[in-house]
């Protein structure tokens, strides 16, 4: 894990998901609720459970996300069976996080352009789309060009492997769309190590991170989801 973190700090992006997940955090602390959304082919499953988790590991419930669907479906358990009309009924208070790895959608932007204008925060994880930075309150852009590790195996390559970082290109600063995500999720949970009444201990990032990208190329790491 020493490894790995000494490649992430190296690339920028561990500060760069933390500073943005200070937002995500400033925003749902004393807010009404986080709601998460994706784009038509892009459903945010994963970074829903890892938020979820996150929650519940850190005890701050209010990081865990109601995930809105394009088309849940009937008979869907009632978690999952937020469609696009919930975004139509954001109010202030409220945090929309949108992870759009494509095309957001007009739909979408105009269902999110009510929001904001109700007074909701609007952040987002996305590869640069204009439209969403002119309405985002906080932006992370990942490039849209997705990069795999290069050259010959080494041994720091198949650590990477190994940690679920496969699509790291160790000769340049950035990583995967799904691998921002997790560290977002990781970094809107941190807290020092500290020792509860209780003689119990809270994980620190470090902690968080080695759980969270364990999941990267595995199963959903919530029973919920």
């Amino acid at each position: 894990m020493d490894l790995l973190r000494e490649v992430l700090s190296s690339t920028g992006w561990v500060d760069r998901t933390r500073g943005f997940a200070r937002s995500l955090r400033r925003s749902t602390d004393h807010g009404d609720g986080l709601l998460l959304v994706g784009t038509p082919t892009q459903e945010p499953w994963h970074l829903a459970a890892h938020l979820d988790d996150e929650a519940r590991y850190a005890g701050i419930p209010t990081l865990s996300p109601t995930l809105v669907r394009w088309a849940p479906p009937p008979g869907a358990p009632e978690h999952l069976s937020y469609g696009l009309e919930r975004l139509e009924g954001a109010r202030r208070g409220e945090t929309l996080f949108v992870i759009a790895p494509d095309d957001p959608t007009e739909g979408l932007l105009e269902r999110l352009a009510d929001a904001r204008r109700t007074g909701a925060t609007l952040l987002t994880i996305d590869t640069g789309d204009a439209d969403l930075a002119g309405l985002a309150h906080d932006q992370l852009i990942v490039p849209s060009r997705g990069l795999t590790a290069v050259g010959e195996p080494s041994s720091l390559a198949l650590g990477l492997e190994l940690s679920g970082l496969r699509d790291i290109d160790l000769a340049l600063p950035d990583v995967s769309f799904d691998t921002v995500q997790h560290l977002v999720s990781a970094a809107a949970g941190e807290e020092q190590l500290l020792v509860t009444s209780s003689g119990t201990t809270k994980r620190g990032l470090r902690d968080r991170l080695a759980k969270v990208l364990d999941g990267i190329s595995g199963g959903t790491p919530s029973d919920r989801w």
